[in-house]
């Protein structure tokens, strides 16, 4: 009877104020609800697929430059409302991922200027690196099909490879340098370059996979290069032994 008596006080004040009967309407439809709510609460933004793309490659790129950079600045991002993540990657948004990521980014980045030790932080990163920009394509791609995912989740590793594995080179060469300020100036421009990339990605994301994918091919040639002068050495070395 109660029931009876408050649908009557409903209907009865739809019927006096028109906007009423829209949030009746709107309330008695979850499904109506999800459909207009959901794309408000994401910022109201749906990446194209090309799109997605591209910003899957430059922020694997950073991960493997700086995961810990990569993952704060990704959380601020979202938490300041400039970048609709996926519900898969709601986490990233919470203080508790932003304040660990920015502490780790911190011990890094005086970690990764010491001479020497640089190289045993760079190799022990590699199993941290790699998977966790890995599992960023994942979860990224949870509305796509399981094959897609997977493709998307060995490039996100790959790329991070790349990257990571630029890095170490280069970090190889510098090393043995006897002065610090060159490790610096190289350890700086990295985290720079990570931070600079995953911003960039959220906006202009065919520029930032542009640069990623720009690196990765300098880093692929200058590895096949490295690799044929290291052969031509060692056979200018067997020669002369030869001889």
């Amino acid at each position: 009877m109660r029931s009876a008596v408050e649908a009557e006080r409903i209907g009865c004040g739809a019927q006096r104020f028109p906007h009423a009967r829209r949030l009746v309407f709107f309330a008695a439809h979850p499904a109506l609800q999800r459909k207009l709510l959901v794309p408000l609460y994401t910022g109201g933004m749906k990446i194209p697929g090309s799109e997605l793309v591209a910003l899957l490659i430059a922020v694997s790129f950073a991960a493997g430059l700086n995961v810990y950079a990569t993952v704060a600045t990704l959380g601020l991002l979202a938490h300041a409302g400039w970048l609709a993540l996926p519900p898969s990657l709601h986490l990233l948004e919470s203080w508790y991922v932003i304040g660990a990521s920015g502490a780790l980014f911190l011990v890094e980045f005086f970690a990764d200027k010491v001479p020497a030790f640089d190289l045993i932080w760079n190799a022990l990163h590699t199993f941290i690196r790699v998977p966790v920009a890995a599992l960023l394509a994942y979860q990224a791609t949870a509305s796509l099909s399981p094959v897609e995912q997977m493709l998307a989740t060995i490039a996100g590793g790959l790329i991070a490879f790349a990257a990571h594995g630029g890095k170490t080179a280069a970090r190889a060469a510098v090393t043995p340098s006897p002065e610090p300020f060159s490790n610096i100036a190289l350890s700086l421009g990295e985290d720079v370059l990570a931070v600079f990339l995953t911003w960039v990605a959220t906006w202009k994301p065919y520029l930032a996979a542009s640069i990623a994918l720009v690196l990765v091919l300098a880093i692929v040639l200058l590895v096949r290069w490295v690799w044929r002068a290291l052969c031509n050495l060692f056979r200018g070395a067997e020669r002369a032994v030869g001889t």
